[in-house]
């Protein structure tokens, strides 16, 4: 039996081939501190995982939901989005829940991109922009982000290209995996770009609450839903990863759009994971402080690590990694995270799985306990 065309040249996901080899490690006894994915080691809030709880004990919350997503949870991402990020959102037109925003992404690309569409993908950016594009049919067309440039894209030279084309443009702020926050006319530049060039902005935000003092939305931006959209999730600012919550949230249009494809994929989400959601989304200040004031000191930590591997980096960085540069030393990032993985033990994550520009990068992950990263420091 061969695979379809359309898995050629994809391949499996980095992070799903190195757990497997991180297992057999471990089987060896190795031990190994893993400091690569981002998922949070901490639970979600109480009053989340009562709600679940309660709601699941309910003999008639079992059944197939709407592919709209609850009501109620739709008006939750509305009042956050209110209360946050200063946007007005319509809960009943302009947001789609969805099982995680990774889903979001596979969607919006099926939604929009026939064969021989092309996607502005960032370099360095998160895999899965390039992945579902490619898998939707479409074309992958990589624009550079670079620290000379800010990690910031640079429109001068896209505006040199033709971008005929061009249906979908993925940015990502606060940036992963650099960790860079938007710049104050960001946003307004993307939004202008996708305007004039007739060019979807999509705009994936899952961390924005983590180590940010003022989180944003590109929807803030003045005529933002006419060319963009937006996917948010509750798996970093919630420590929900595993729970499997997110959404798109953009104009009426681009939502029925999106539903159109994503009605044929799934049935909704269970409702009890809905409704304890709704109440992680009703959290107040106090939780996101508690969280970041967690990774403020983690954070202490894996700088002590990057300065051990005589690494630089900037720390005016938000989200859940720490980007970091190599020393000239090392050939590019894989030697370095070898040399890691195999005489320390220790896994860090190689910058270049997530394009070209990450070749002299490393990004380490701050969801481990402080104990294990002092280990993690201790053994390097």
């Amino acid at each position: 039996m061969q695979t379809s065309q359309r898995l050629h040249g994809i391949g499996e996901y980095y992070f799903s081939m190195k757990l497997r080899e991180i297992e057999q490690l471990n089987k060896e006894g190795k031990q190994i501190i893993n400091l690569g994915i981002g998922s949070p080691d901490g639970p979600p809030h109480p009053d989340v995982i009562t709600t679940l709880q309660q709601e699941a004990a309910k003999p008639n919350q079992h059944g197939y939901q709407s592919y709209k997503g609850s009501p109620v949870l739709r008006k939750a991402i509305a009042g956050f989005y209110q209360t946050w990020y200063g946007v007005t959102l319509n809960p009943d037109t302009e947001i789609l829940p969805l099982i995680g925003s990774k889903e979001g992404i596979m969607h919006i690309c099926m939604t929009y991109l026939n064969p021989g569409d092309q996607a502005l993908i960032p370099n360095p950016g998160y895999p899965t922009y390039s992945s579902a594009v490619k898998l939707a049919g479409g074309e992958c067309i990589p624009y550079d982000l670079t620290e000379e440039k800010n990690w910031e894209p640079d429109f001068e030279e896209l505006e040199k290209r033709d971008l005929s084309s061009v249906k979908l443009m993925w940015v990502n702020y606060p940036h992963m995996p650099t960790g860079k926050l938007p710049s104050g006319e960001l946003f307004k530049k993307l939004i202008r770009f996708g305007k004039k060039h007739g060019i979807l902005i999509c705009h994936d935000n899952p961390y924005s609450f983590i180590l940010n003092p003022e989180p944003a939305s590109i929807l803030r931006v003045e005529g933002a839903p006419e060319t963009a959209i937006e996917l948010n999730s509750l798996s970093k600012s919630g420590n929900m990863a595993g729970w499997r919550v997110g959404w798109i949230a953009g104009a009426k249009e681009r939502i029925e759009e999106v539903l159109t494809f994503k009605s044929n994929m799934d049935s909704g989400m269970f409702l009890p994971v809905q409704l304890a959601a709704a109440k992680a989304l009703s959290l107040g200040k106090e939780w996101y402080d508690e969280l970041n004031d967690m990774y403020r000191k983690r954070r202490e930590v894996v700088y002590e690590i990057l300065k051990k591997l005589d690494c630089s980096f900037d720390p005016a960085q938000a989200g859940l990694f720490i980007w970091a540069k190599i020393p000239a030393r090392y050939k590019d990032c894989y030697e370095l995270c070898d040399k890691i993985l195999y005489e320390k033990g220790v896994f860090i994550t190689p910058g270049g799985i997530f394009g070209s520009n990450g070749n002299t990068y490393i990004r380490t992950s701050l969801c481990q306990k402080e104990e294990v990263l002092k280990e993690a420091l201790n053994r390097i």
